[in-house]
């Protein structure tokens, strides 16, 4: 009788991967550097803003099928929200080049097929998710790219959800462009930022979404019909905290350029270590995240335990968070199911941890590597 008062469109999306891997991970010795939270506090500036929130009077009582395209790899929290909505999720992968001999991959040769891409748009369709930077793989869109998808979201009159929570955390000069500043854009496009990534507090969760009214009063709806509350404290920090960088913006002292900064010292840090013990990190141009290639490994061991029918990067995560001591996650969680295989020699790495965690990873790394000998 439960099963069948359970929505179809339910069925497969009840099991987390996320708890099987936390899990895993929670052990004492374990440096875990698979969830996207770094270990370090907010900036002072932002642990004040919120200590003035709940110290003050800020409303303490306020209440506060179509078919979807989704981009691979995307965060896996897309599909189920599309199925919930009574959407129907479309897939279209981002496809890597060739390796090249001696060099690393950069996540800038992960591209969309145009003819696949506009293959995907139909007269239902009625959205497509856009994640630049991207997690899990850290790519930043450029310009060309996105003109595509504008191109084709407005032939077909679809509308752009863009999660564009990373902004500021783009690398090497590489520059964020948001969709919707682009011709034609502005009107058909959801734009979602988030706080917890902005400044380093993701346990506030809080987040916005830039859009035209004739989309937000949608959301809207939603919001006061399901959430029923606002996190008021911690959104007169965020404010409190965006009138602060405002007055920084571009200049030394500003906390997104040094957080910027900070944060690609420590995927360079991330990269080399991970060289060292055969792996190949793909290097991002933005976000938390980059992957890893972990096929040289798979091939010297390619019998790990585990279920038949589980992905490889699956066991290879469980295997090495026992074994080694350190935690990832698996990249094909971030497919479809029927891509899984295609993509099962990857491996996402957060690499955005304090320096105590990335001393702590260096050290189960060169173990491995002596391990590994010569």
């Amino acid at each position: 009788m439960a099963k069948r008062l359970q929505a179809r469109r339910l069925d497969g999306i009840d099991y987390n991967p996320w708890v099987e891997f936390i899990k895993l991970s929670s052990e004492d010795d374990i440096v875990n550097l698979g969830q996207g939270f770094p270990d370090f506090p907010p900036p002072a500036f932002a642990v004040e803003a919120f200590q003035h929130a709940v110290s003050g009077d800020f409303m303490l009582n306020q209440y506060t099928t179509a078919f979807v395209i989704i981009i691979e790899p995307f965060f896996d929290c897309y599909e189920p929200m599309t199925l919930m909505a009574g959407g129907r999720p479309v897939f279209v992968s981002l496809k890597p080049s060739p390796t090249r001999d001696g060099e690393l991959d950069s996540c800038s040769d992960w591209q969309l097929d145009p003819v696949e891409l506009a293959s995907k748009f139909t007269s239902r369709t009625k959205a497509l998710i856009l994640n630049t930077p991207s997690n899990p793989l850290g790519k930043v869109f450029s310009r060309a790219e996105l003109e595509l998808v504008a191109s084709l979201c407005q032939q077909h009159d679809v509308v752009c959800i863009a999660d564009e929570v990373y902004q500021w955390l783009v690398y090497d000069g590489y520059q964020h462009v948001s969709i919707a500043s682009l011709p034609g854009m502005w009107d058909r496009t959801l734009t979602i930022g988030s706080a917890g990534k902005t400044f380093s507090a993701t346990g506030w969760k809080v987040g916005w979404v830039l859009g035209p009214g004739r989309l937000l009063k949608h959301l809207h709806t939603v919001h006061q019909n399901s959430i029923f509350h606002c996190p008021t404290q911690t959104q007169a920090a965020v404010a409190e905290s965006f009138e602060r960088e405002q007055l920084h913006f571009g200049q030394p002292s500003s906390y997104f350029v040094q957080f910027q900064q900070a944060s690609q010292r420590s995927r360079d840090h991330v990269m080399r270590s991970l060289q060292s013990v055969g792996l190949r990190p793909i290097i991002p141009q933005g976000s938390y995240f980059l992957i890893t290639d972990i096929s040289e490994l798979k091939s010297k061991m390619p019998d790990l335990p585990g279920a038949t029918d589980e992905p490889y990067d699956s066991r290879f995560v469980k295997w090495m968070i026992k074994n080694k001591g350190l935690g990832a996650i698996p990249v094909s969680i971030f497919y479809s199911a029927p891509h899984r295989k295609h993509f099962d020699h990857y491996i996402r790495i957060c690499f955005v941890k304090d320096e105590s965690t990335l001393q702590a990873m260096d050290k189960k790394l060169q173990k491995w590597k002596d391990e590994l000998g010569p």
